[in-house]
């Protein structure tokens, strides 16, 4: 429902048809759902340069005062609190998935051409992710409900089955520990 979905989507047909064209080529395509959070030394982490692209980093501006308030875009979505609901994954077991896909990639000569999900396969909605960075940094976070967006899903989350049977992989942290790692 968004450009960067779509062009997602292109360049895996692309990826697909290069193994259709030339069976050598080996790939594995992660699909990654809203990362978040940092590495838990808070020595790397996420501070964007001009206007951010995902939610996190502006609940982390208006935490630090580098915003008034973030903005909510639509609260009568048919999900416990009205707001959109996505799958949050923390950096850390981003980092896990790789290298899951890494070994599995090594260990298995005829993969072909493969797609898993990594992300948790919970959705949190943007209130919930909110109150946990609340909680996490001890901070009031202001927003205002605004319209929705268009395009916007009420509830994206992964279908995560096919990474722990084929990779043996799962994500293991909390939004809240995402949090946490993110306020560090």
């Amino acid at each position: 429902t968004n450009p960067y979905g779509r062009t997602k989507l292109f360049i895996e047909e692309i990826m697909r048809d290069m193994h259709t064209a030339d069976s050598e080529w080996r790939i594995i395509l992660l699909r990654y759902f809203n990362p978040v959070g940092a590495h838990p030394s808070g020595r790397i982490g996420e501070d964007p340069v001009g206007i951010p692209n995902n939610l996190m980093p502006f609940v982390q501006q208006v935490a630090v005062g580098r915003r008034k308030e973030l903005s909510v875009f639509g609260a009568d979505y048919n999900t416990p609190d009205g707001t959109g609901v996505r799958d949050y994954i923390h950096v850390m077991d981003l980092a896990e998935g790789h290298i899951a896909a890494v070994n599995k990639l090594n260990s298995t000569p005829d993969i072909g051409c493969v797609a898993y999900n990594l992300g948790t396969g919970q959705g949190t909605s943007v209130l919930q992710l909110v109150k946990a960075f609340e909680k996490a940094s001890g901070k009031n976070i202001p927003y205002k409900i605004c319209e929705r967006r268009p395009g916007d899903c009420a509830e994206v989350y992964a279908a995560t089955d096919t990474a722990l049977m084929q990779l043996g992989w799962r994500a293991k942290r909390t939004i809240d520990q995402a949090c946490e790692d993110s306020w560090r």
